[in-house]
């Protein structure tokens, strides 16, 4: 995923690389939403002196990953009114950035989104498939040259990962995927602006639905700290 790649880069800051590794093992559920996290233990964890662990954790919390538990932070629990809110703005936001896409769009661009879908052809591990669904749609919004409609699908992007950790990757939602995201790449090649809008919403709409089901089933994995009522607090 482009904007939380789990494995820590040789490149950019100290801070960076921290930033990248809390937000990938929050993404990934490795730290459980609901979990109650101080500087120190994060210190300990993450082998940081204090600064840039406070650098990560200002910046996780203007994302919405992690909030404030008393003196310290919490993993944010997934919320699933927040998460219906998320994909009404995703229809609204992607919708625009497809129709923009069929104007402007290279084949360049469409062949390189299309070698992202197809490589989950030839690797059908959860985590590429799950790389592979953030990218394309930050790549699709790309494609409308519009900075605001990208950042706001990455940004979506990652609201929604957690929830989307909790699919089972399933070869026939791995066909149903690689058929879905390959018909919009299709409709964009072919300036057909109505028929990829309508496209990529009736995706949205199928993600948003197994996410939610997914929701459901997650709640008794993770409890009732991990996925809350919206506007309930969580702490342990």
């Amino acid at each position: 995923m482009q904007q939380a790649r789990v494995a820590e880069s040789s490149k950019g800051s100290v801070s960076d690389r921290l930033l990248a590794r809390m937000r990938g093992d929050i993404l990934s559920l490795a730290l459980i939403p609901g979990r109650v996290i101080s500087e120190r233990d994060l210190e300990a964890i993450y082998g940081a002196s204090r600064t840039p662990v406070r650098q990560a954790l200002l910046q996780l919390a203007n994302e919405g990953l992690v909030i404030r538990a008393g003196r310290g932070y919490a993993v944010a629990s997934i919320d699933p009114q927040e998460l219906v809110e998320t994909f009404e703005y995703r229809e609204i936001v992607e919708a625009a950035a497809v129709r923009l896409a069929c104007e402007r769009a290279s084949e360049v661009d469409l062949d390189a989104i299309q070698a992202t879908i197809d490589r989950g052809l030839s690797d059908p591990s959860p985590e590429t498939w799950f790389e592979i669904g953030a990218d394309v749609h930050v790549m699709i919004a790309s494609l409308s040259g519009n900075g605001f409609l990208r950042d706001a699908v990455q940004d979506i992007v990652i609201r929604i990962a957690r929830a989307r950790w909790l699919l089972v990757s399933t070869e026939a939602g791995q066909k149903e995927a690689h058929r879905e995201h390959s018909e919009i790449v299709s409709l964009i090649r072919t300036r057909q602006a109505d028929e990829a809008e309508e496209a990529i919403r009736r995706h949205g709409r199928n993600v948003r639905d197994q996410i939610m089901r997914a929701v459901g089933e997650g709640r008794r994995q993770l409890g009732a700290q991990g996925i809350v009522v919206k506007g309930s607090l969580n702490s342990r």
